[in-house]
């Protein structure tokens, strides 16, 4: 049996196994948060080297982009560099392909009609794919990166301007210690209600699920989110806000969708070819074989 694990600097109530059969390969896939202890990521990666199939990064990227620039996230070098033997991945190949390719099987499906929707998109640099696809979409594109990261109220309305300060900042925020840019451990069990302005307005809320949930307000009737991993407790409490249509990128297994670093460590690892090596054209292909399609479930 394959073994893809996830090690996340996330809150450990979120830790979860599934095992699942992927093109006539038996996996079995984990999530083990480390409640925003680095030390301890790296410790459990240096432990598991070279005894799993691949890892995923979880609650932490690699690297953040500025149109067509990447910029390495300092906190983020120790634990890729933790795995000597096993393949290690943050996501970013599927958010590139995958997420992509979300948008477009939804409004092919008629399951939204983008152009015109306005779109809160909390934070695009860790989700260019995303990004990308819904301003080709036509949609009117709110991007809150500096709101919710830096707690600037200043939102971008273009790939233009989010490109030109991502080009500014990314050097500097890029060697900012990550906890300041982005909830883990403990942090990603709270919701302190803020920025709601920008959550009424929108039509749709996109990004990163506890970017959303960190200041996401009470009321969220007839909202659609778009995001990737949510366990059985945050849908109960998106229900309850009132949102109408949730949406993950990556499918259900056994009743939570994992992050795309855990599905990019899936693909990788059935490609059998080094992370480095991998093109977005092989991702797709597997992707193709796979069939894999979002989940879609109306709430309220």
């Amino acid at each position: 049996m394959k073994r893809v694990i996830s090690v996340s600097l996330g809150s450990s109530k979120r830790n979860h196994v599934a095992e699942v059969e992927i093109l006539g390969e038996q996996f079995r896939v984990e999530r083990v948060g480390t409640d925003g202890d680095a030390k301890r990521a790296i410790a459990l990666i240096n432990e598991l080297d070279g005894k799993v199939d691949a890892f995923g990064m979880g609650g932490i990227d690699l690297y953040i982009w500025a149109g067509k620039k990447r910029y390495i996230l300092r906190d983020a070098v120790p634990i890729a560099k933790a795995a000597k033997v096993t393949p290690i991945v943050d996501g970013s190949g599927v958010k590139n392909t995958l997420e992509r390719r979300v948008i477009s099987y939804l409004q092919e499906n008629k399951v939204i009609d983008f152009p015109g929707k306005k779109v809160l998109m909390v934070c695009a640099v860790d989700r260019f794919g995303m990004a990308e696809s819904l301003t080709a979409a036509g949609c009117r594109m709110v991007f809150g990166d500096l709101i919710f990261t830096l707690g600037i109220p200043l939102p971008m309305t273009s790939l233009r301007s989010l490109h030109l300060v991502a080009s500014v900042l990314g050097p500097i925020v890029s060697k900012l210690p990550f906890s300041l840019l982005y909830p883990t451990g403990e942090k990603q069990e709270k919701v302190e209600p803020r920025y709601a302005k920008y959550y009424a307005d929108a039509d749709i809320v996109a990004g990163d699920f506890h970017f959303i949930r960190r200041y996401m307000p009470e009321d969220m009737s007839g909202k659609t989110i778009i995001t990737n991993t949510v366990t059985a407790d945050d849908v109960e409490e998106l229900k309850k806000r009132g949102v109408k249509l949730l949406i993950t990128t990556t499918p259900v297994l056994n009743g939570r969708s994992f992050g795309t670093n855990v599905m990019e460590g899936v693909l990788v690892t059935l490609a059998g070819k080094p992370a480095d090596q991998m093109l977005p054209a092989d991702y797709l292909a597997l992707l193709d074989r796979i069939g894999f399609v979002p989940r879609i479930e109306e709430l309220n």
